[in-house]
């Protein structure tokens, strides 16, 4: 079943005379539950295109259907609805509340998402009910990003979008939180969405759509993606 659609979709920026076309016409559509990796050099605009499916901005042209629901047209208002409801976001650089603990930021997610799940749980399943009264100075990288993706967890949205998740860790400790990433959202029934440029990633996915100069250039499916134990990193 379809859970995104892009539809001819540009993005258009003006500056004066000048014109840029982040994303030029760009048509996919991703099925459920997959893990799918979006693939490009800098400046490929696949940050562009995580913006326009998370609500964090809109297309100039043609259409983004997200769980049957046309976002393109959405006001502010429900745009940070839509982003509330439906969308979770894991970054590179984890974003987490330095004078919150790490429940208190995992749990922070409740006050704005209508069925988010436990905090505790979620921090727990992350491996780290050990240290839910720390606060994130006191946590590793790798561990900071294992807290980010159980508070993006705990929204319960139907997609999480990931930008480099793992670009701000080593190359081995990326693959553990990448692959800690993809067994909870499978276990939860998550639709995952990584913007990369990292090769190695995309040997991990149901589905990589590569990306350059604001074009589509591919959509491959993998019938066998591997693990990250699996990947030399």
């Amino acid at each position: 079943m379809a859970i995104v659609e892009f539809d001819k979709v540009s993005k258009i920026y003006a500056s004066g005379e000048h014109v840029l076309r982040a994303l030029d016409g760009v048509s996919f559509t991703l099925d459920e539950g997959k893990f799918v990796v979006i693939l490009g050099p800098s400046g490929a605009g696949k940050s562009t295109l995580l913006n326009l499916l998370g609500g964090l901005d809109s297309p100039s042209e043609g259409t983004i259907t997200v769980c049957g629901r046309d976002i393109s047209k959405l006001s502010d208002n429900e745009l940070a609805d839509y982003r509330a409801a439906t969308v979770g976001f894991v970054f590179q650089f984890y974003n987490l509340i330095p004078t919150l603990t790490v429940y208190e930021n995992v749990q922070l997610v409740s006050e704005i998402a209508p069925n988010a799940l436990d905090a505790g749980e979620m921090i727990e399943k992350v491996g780290l009910a050990d240290h839910r009264n720390n606060f994130p100075a006191e946590l590793s990288g790798g561990e900071q990003q294992r807290i980010s993706i159980a508070r993006a967890l705990c929204k319960n949205p139907k997609i999480l979008l990931c930008d480099e998740p793992t670009g701000a860790l080593d190359s081995e400790t990326g693959g553990m939180v990448l692959q800690l990433l993809l067994d909870m959202a499978r276990d939860y029934g998550k639709t995952i969405i990584v913007v990369t440029h990292n090769q190695n990633i995309a040997k991990m996915a149901d589905v990589v759509i590569r990306v350059k100069n604001g074009k589509i250039r591919s959509v491959e499916e993998q019938a066998t993606p591997l693990r990250a134990d699996e990947v030399e990193w």
